[in-house]
């Protein structure tokens, strides 16, 4: 069975590859197709794509947007929109404008928490000049204060974006509609976390927020994702089934920043994606 991965990060937003360096690995992990999911940037999508074409590995462009619903932050795998639609671009500019906000102010909380940490060194781990919140995690791996880079988040990103008031992001209401106008679909990721659905009371409680969010204009949901456990598995699978939503599928594949998930067959090789959710992605865009 031909094998894709349709949630992939490089080290544009937290992974560890770049962007190249991913579409050789897709080659070498024996996938027919990827796509670069980074969050809430697409600075990485040129070199994917011509590192693919190389490769001989079928990509498609994507990101995953970060969105506020009802209360809840939710993760939404956008693929195979035009980036330069005029009202992706104004969107995009907004997303940016919050990722990029008060960088300094957020170096130097991290500084009193006592990190040795400056404008200067984490000016040095921008890609293409982009000062964002993942460039200050990418200089924080480089302490090696942990073993992944999630920690980072906890106990000292998240925190510095709480205090200074910038822990909100563009709504589902707003985002899904212009995806769509973009030319591209929309696919809610990992439903089961707490970023997601995973907050919620019960099964049907999700249930509604997935109808909701439908009738704003989400196309699917991952079917597949390396740690839904058997009862999540078969939830995706019924609501993919009963309101007709496309399904998707990856590793959320962040290279030595996430350990134990690989790009393709996730934990221990406990997922594999065909290639005809690839296919109806396509088919769905009309490609």
């Amino acid at each position: 069975m031909k094998k894709i991965d349709l949630h992939v990060h490089s080290l544009v937003s937290d992974g560890s590859f770049t962007p190249g360096e991913l579409a050789v690995h897709a080659k070498e992990q024996g996938l027919a197709a990827f796509a670069l999911t980074d969050h809430d940037v697409i600075a990485g999508s040129d070199e994917a794509a011509a590192a693919a074409e190389k490769a001989g590995v079928e990509f498609i462009n994507g990101m995953e947007l970060t969105a506020d619903f009802q209360g809840l932050k939710i993760h939404v795998v956008c693929l195979g929109f035009d980036a330069q639609n005029p009202a992706f671009q104004a969107m995009y500019k907004k997303i940016r404008a919050i990722k990029e906000g008060r960088i300094e102010d957020i170096i130097e909380f991290v500084r009193r928490k006592g990190l040795d940490i400056s404008l200067e060194k984490v000016q040095e781990f921008t890609y293409k000049g982009l000062l964002d919140r993942y460039a200050v995690m990418r200089y924080l791996v480089s302490l090696h204060l942990y073993d992944r880079a999630q920690p980072l988040w906890d106990n000292y990103l998240d925190p510095a974006v709480v205090e200074m008031g910038l822990n909100f992001n563009i709504t589902a209401e707003e985002a899904l509609p212009i995806i769509h106008e973009a030319g591209g679909i929309t696919s809610l990721a990992h439903f089961h976390k707490n970023i997601g659905l995973g907050s919620l009371d019960n099964r049907q409680q999700q249930e509604q927020a997935i109808v909701e969010l439908h009738r704003l204009g989400l196309d699917g949901m991952e079917r597949f994702y390396p740690n839904y456990s058997a009862e999540d598995e078969e939830f995706a699978a019924q609501m993919i089934q009963k309101y007709d939503l496309l399904p998707t599928g990856g590793t959320d594949f962040h290279g030595t920043n996430r350990p134990g998930i690989e790009m393709g067959t996730g934990m221990n090789g406990n997922i594999a994606v065909p290639y005809d959710f690839f296919r109806g992605v396509k088919e769905r865009l009309g490609k």
